[in-house]
């Protein structure tokens, strides 16, 4: 007997509504519907579509709905962003990007009431300005009125959900990512939220991932011409239901969850908080069954994505192809940056920040297309082996693979330069890692599989996985040094 569920997978650039069936021994996948995910710039500050995007999402449920009977239905998205809600359960305002420039300067203020290393030793978050605690204190330092008025804030797949149900919770693992979670309890840090005199009525009961939110409310039935339908609050964070469909047989395993973001890291019982993690700046996430996923949040191929758009705004039209082969036909090494470079983050002209970045540094400037996209691909993979350096100086631990999973997989120049410059094998795949990592956690929760170790036995099962084996390392290995150097990690 075949079991239905529907997948809703929003990435910070796309978003899909995938049917996933499965049959007791594989999940299959059906992609229904996909959309574009773009920020809007509105008077100066960048928003999400947020609208847009539910109605792609109720159009995504029709359109599975004439197909078969489904039972459930998850939603995952990217971290930190999210909506206040009234009291009168209205959306105050369209959630603004965590791109958008508010929160520069947030950092420091924060800074002025509690300092790096105990902000990160109470959360054991990664310190990056797009975290939740910055945004929240803009809105603190800068909007209070709007803050007055809010009741709760909901992160974004909860908030997705709390549209479609009216349930409003916060779940787990996407609750990790705002810095204000305690590490041990996962439960919010009230401590701290207090000490930052922010409000401790805006903050939701949190769930398990895995846990049923409730029904499509009347309402959303009643405009989609259906019946109810459960709504599970999966993993919520998409790097979390990424992990979870990772097909690793050994305990002790690295991942690479690669896409607009890309998610460095392992799965541990427990969080590593030591003076080394700070100042690696390696962040605590909460993984499905209350695991922690010890990571880096490295800018990936956000930097491909961007300079492909500033590159057809000048009328190249390249495709993602295209890109490639100009990396390819340009020489190695020859330029650097750090990917996470702050001037990096912001939608706009990176070609031309990249050169600039060169420049300061003492290389030089990239002159054709080519060689600045060859400088991304390898400041990327250089980015990829000091990331598993740190964490394998955390842990302890040494591993012979690492798993790639996510749409990055389907650049097969990235693979293969993660596995030159880490030594390691790379095991490419499952493409749509998020949507089989949400999928099973349904399944989960319906009593269809019996826990994440099966789990990961059926996703092994759903694909067939590419290994990139390591090429060229004592080429590599001779400008790791200078990759460091320039970069100043």
């Amino acid at each position: 007997m075949t079991t239905n569920v529907l997948v809703i997978d929003i990435g910070a650039s796309s978003g899909r509504v995938i049917l996933c069936s499965f049959d007791g021994e594989k999940i299959e996948l059906n992609e229904l519907h996909r959309f574009e995910n773009n920020a809007v710039l509105v008077n100066g500050t960048l928003f999400w579509d947020t609208f847009h995007l539910l109605h792609e999402i109720k159009q995504g449920i029709i359109k599975a709905q004439k197909i078969c009977n489904f039972v459930s239905l998850g939603i995952d998205t990217w971290g930190v962003d999210f909506g206040l809600v009234s009291s009168e359960n209205n959306l105050l305002e369209t959630p603004v990007h965590y791109r958008d420039k508010r929160t520069k300067g947030m950092v420091e203020e924060v800074f002025k009431k509690i300092n790096g290393k105990e902000l990160y030793s109470k959360t054991g978050n990664q310190i990056m300005d797009i975290n939740t605690l910055f945004q929240l204190m803009s809105l603190k330092e800068k909007r209070p009125n709007l803050l007055k008025q809010t009741d709760k804030f909901l992160l974004m797949p909860d908030l997705f959900g709390y549209l479609l149900t009216g349930n409003g919770v916060a779940e787990v693992s996407i609750a990790s990512t705002t810095q204000l979670l305690e590490p041990t309890t996962k439960q919010w840090n009230m401590d701290l939220i207090e000490n930052l005199d922010l409000p401790t009525r805006l903050f939701p009961k949190i769930v398990k991932s895995g846990t049923v939110l409730g029904e499509l409310s009347e309402e959303v039935c009643e405009e989609l011409s259906m019946p109810p339908k459960k709504v599970i609050s999966v993993a919520g964070h998409d790097t979390a239901c990424a992990v979870m469909a990772v097909p690793a047989s050994e305990k002790d395993f690295i991942f690479v969850s690669c896409g607009t973001w890309s998610l460095f890291g392992t799965e541990l019982d427990k969080p590593i908080i030591t003076e080394k993690s700070s100042y690696y700046n390696l962040t605590n996430e909460v993984g499905y069954g209350d695991t922690t996923e010890f990571l880096s949040n490295i800018i990936g191929l956000w930097l491909i994505q961007e300079t492909r758009r500033q590159f057809n705004r000048e009328g190249k039209n390249y495709s993602y192809g295209d890109m490639e082969k100009l990396a390819l036909s340009s020489k190695p090494f020859a330029y650097f940056i750090n990917p996470d470079y702050e001037s990096f983050v912001a939608p706009g002209d990176i070609p031309v920040r990249i050169k600039e970045y060169c420049q300061a540094t003492g290389q030089g400037e990239p002159e054709s297309d080519g060689e600045i996209i060859r400088c991304i691909y390898d400041s990327l993979a250089m980015k990829y082996n000091y990331t598993y350096q740190c964490i394998c100086d955390c842990t302890g631990k040494e591993y012979s693979n690492i798993h790639m999973v996510g749409g990055g997989t389907k650049d097969n120049f990235l693979c293969q330069l993660t596995a030159n410059a880490t030594g390691c094998d790379v095991l490419a795949g499952p493409i749509e890692a998020t949507a089989f990592g949400n999928a099973a956690i349904q399944f989960i929760t319906l009593g269809l599989i019996p826990n994440i170790e099966i789990a990961r036995q059926i996703v092994k099962n759903s694909f067939t996985p590419v290994c990139y084996s390591p090429v060229e390392q004592e080429l590599t290995k001779k400008h790791y040094g200078r990759f460091k150097m320039l970069t100043g990690i």
